[in-house]
Parts: structure tokens; C-alpha cells; sequence
């Protein structure tokens, strides 16, 4: 019988899908399940959205899109990154995809050969190591503990950097561990990428409108419009707008890079659809009322989420500025029994928590952090303070 592919094997289900998968599986057996498991913003679109995507169903072409992406869609984005401090960009700087995760895979293979190194932090969004596995590629894991907020030292990434790696990609705000990098943090880094100019620079910012406590939102190409000429900026209208269902991805970078994203888009999935493109266009273009506050609120479940796990001993939580996650540093549990059963790592810790408690997390070695686990906040809100005691009341009975 033939044989599949080599890369397939390199490629491995979501692990977050696979405890969202037994939380589901639980739920369904009637257990009552509080799931912090699943990173999607749990919000709808505002209706200026739906009306533009039914407004585009009477008038469907039904013809294939552009490659690029339609005009009025980059457009709207390149005005929505001029707002962010992103000046001087064209259409030909971008390109479009079916969501952010398809637009990684694309820059993956247009920027990487077989063998070629990547490097970014852990704690890391999963699929950077899945992406970066099937394209072949060696990876470089600078790890970033609770000890230093979970955020990348200048030093480690001019180490890293003096490899030489080909890519070099970064997460702010971050998915896991909802950490935002100041203005002097950026600038620090931005000063070493200065310094190797041999590496091509991703920064995943797809939370860049959910960031708290004023620290805003801060770019390297911002900090040194010199990186401009190697950076590649991601997003997406799935966190921001409420719209992870509808599937639209986008990159600001060097013209060189947009136009191979745009040929290797000819080569699969053509173009977005029509009547997504409209609605992409609608969130970017039209009231900001309902993501500005869905920011608040989320700043507010993650003032109560730091504030409880905060309260239980041995746990350290770093402040979270951003995104919708907590990401708790839980190694303070390992060694320890619940109803008898040793605990021995964060795998075992949210599987005796959600079999116990019927709370769903996620382990933070998903993520290349083993100590921890992630906790996305985005439940109903009377959910969240129920889940939060179950997790309180676990930690108290362990022996």
C-alpha cells in the first residue's frame, strides 16, 4: 500500500482541542461542566456585520475573488493599522488568508526550506511548534518562566538570534499567558533585532485590541520603522470583532512577502469569500462600540480571575494585560494526592480537575511550559466565579 507523506506525521491534533473534545464528551454524559479551555472570544459581531454580509448575498457575483484579497477588505485593514501606528503601507504589502493560523502556515512555507531554524518564547500559541514541525523546520524555544512574567529578556533573544534562525516569531498581546509588552520592553527588543538583520520577523498579533490598564499596544517596526523591511505583521477580525467562525486572516509586511503569500493563496484556497470579505470589511469600517466593550469586560473577569488564584497558596499568577487568558504557574501541586491519586505533572492535574470538579483547562505543556496550565476566561460570567471556587476548593483538598 502506498505510504502517506512524511509531514503528516510530523503532524499532531490540537491539544486543545483534545480537552475541549472530553469536556464536550462529559457534558453530554450529563456531568456539569465549567469549561476554561477553548480561546475563543464567546461574542457575537455587531449587526452592522450581518447586515453587510446580507447585503452581499443579494448582490453575490459568484465569481472568484482576488488572490491579494478584495480591494475594499485592504482597504479597511490598512486603515485599521494606520490607528495601530502603522503609516505608509499599500495594498501590495498585503495579503490575506482563511484565518490567522492559515496565513502562519503560509508565511511558513514561503520563508522556510526544509532544515531552516525558527526560534520564539515559550510559553508559545501550540500551533507555532505544529507549523513549524511540518514545514520541516528546527526550533529554537527560548523559555520564559512565571520567574520573569513570561516575557522575553533582550538577553535571550540575542543569543537566540546569534544562530542565526531564519525566523524569528513573536506573540503580543500573548496567547497563553495574556502577558502585553510595554513601549520600553518592545523598544529593548527591537534594538537586538536591529543587530541581526539576517532574520525575517513575525510578530502573531491578533489581540492587539484587547489590551488593559493603558499599557497599549506596541509593534518593533513601530519602535524602529528600520525592521520594517523584514517584519511581517499578523491579524485577524476572530478576536477582536467576535468573528473566529468567519475565518479571515491578514499580513502587513514587505511587498516581496505579500506577493508570495498572495501566490501560494492562487495555489489553494483561491480568495475569501465574498460575503466573509463584506463582513471583514463591516468590522473593520464600522462601530468599535462592541469590541471597546468587550475589552472592559474582559479586563474585568481578569481582575477576578488574578484575584482568586492569587488567593491560593503556592500558585503564582503573572497579571495578564491583555488577551483573555491567566496562565498560573500550578507546579506547587505536583507531588501531591488527590483521593489517593499522585499528581505528578500539569497533564494529570487538569485531568484529576476536570474528572473531579468538572473545570477544563488546559496543561501548560501544550503551550512548552509544564509548571502551568491556561485558563481562557471567556465563559458566561456566571460561570466564571463557580469555576474559579472548584479550582480553589481542588487545590484545598490535595494532599
Amino acid at each position: 500500500m502506498p505510504q502517506l507523506a512524511q509531514r503528516v506525521g510530523r503532524a499532531k491534533p490540537s491539544a486543545i482541542m483534545v480537552i475541549a473534545e472530553k469536556a464536550k464528551q462529559l457534558k453530554a454524559a450529563g456531568r456539569d461542566i465549567i469549561s476554561f479551555s477553548i480561546g475563543v472570544p464567546n461574542f457575537l459581531p455587531g449587526e452592522h456585520v450581518y447586515a453587510a454580509a446580507r447585503e452581499a448575498l443579494l448582490h453575490d457575483s459568484g465569481q472568484y475573488g482576488s488572490n491579494r484579497g478584495a480591494e475594499p477588505l485592504l482597504d479597511a485593514f490598512l486603515k485599521h493599522i494606520e490607528a495601530l501606528g502603522f503609516a505608509g503601507y499599500t495594498r501590495a504589502n498585503l495579503s490575506i488568508g482563511i484565518g490567522a493560523k492559515q496565513v502562519l502556515y503560509n508565511l511558513a512555507e514561503a520563508l522556510l526550506n526544509e532544515g531552516d531554524e525558527i526560534c520564539f518564547a515559550a510559553p508559545y500559541w501550540t500551533t507555532y511548534r505544529d507549523i513549524a514541525d511540518i514545514a520541516g523546520a528546527k526550533i529554537n524555544v527560548m523559555p520564559c518562566g512565571s520567574e520573569q512574567n513570561y516575557k522575553l529578556a533582550p538577553a535571550q533573544l540575542d543569543a537566540a538570534l546569534a544562530r542565526k534562525p531564519k525566523v524569528f516569531l513573536f506573540n503580543n498581546p500573548s496567547n497563553p499567558t495574556g502577558m502585553v509588552y510595554t513601549a520600553e520592553e518592545i523598544a529593548a527588543l527591537a534594538q537586538v533585532l536591529l543587530k541581526h538583520p539576517d532574520t525575517w520577523i513575525i510578530t502573531d498579533d491578533i489581540y492587539n485590541s484587547m489590551v488593559f490598564d493603558g499599557i497599549g499596544y506596541h509593534n518593533f517596526a513601530i519602535a524602529r520603522p528600520e525592521l520594517r523591511e523584514r517584519l511581517i505583521f499578523v491579524d485577524s477580525v476572530s478576536k477582536t470583532y467576535g468573528m473566529p467562525g468567519w475565518r479571515v486572516g491578514l499580513i502587513a509586511g514587505p511587498a516581496s512577502v505579500a506577493t508570495a503569500v498572495t501566490t501560494l493563496n492562487s495555489n489553494h484556497i483561491t480568495s475569501v469569500p465574498e460575503v466573509i470579505t463584506a463582513a471583514a470589511v463591516a468590522a473593520f469600517s464600522g462601530p468599535q462600540d462592541i469590541p471597546q466593550a468587550k475589552c472592559k469586560e474582559f479586563a474585568g473577569k481578569r481582575d477576578i480571575v488574578v484575584a482568586a488564584l492569587g488567593a491560593i497558596p503556592g500558585v503564582i499568577c503573572p497579571r495578564p494585560q491583555g488577551a483573555f487568558y491567566a496562565f498560573p504557574d500550578i507546579s506547587v501541586a505536583f507531588g501531591k494526592s488527590y483521593n489517593g491519586t499522585k499528581i505528578n505533572n500539569d497533564v494529570e492535574f487538569c485531568a484529576a480537575l476536570l474528572e473531579a470538579k468538572g473545570v477544563a483547562c488546559v496543561p501548560g505543556s501544550a503551550f512548552g511550559e509544564p509548571r502551568a496550565m491556561r485558563i481562557s476566561y471567556t465563559c458566561p460570567t456566571a460561570q466564571l466565579a463557580p469555576g474559579l471556587a472548584r479550582i480553589t476548593e481542588f487545590f484545598s483538598e490535595l494532599s
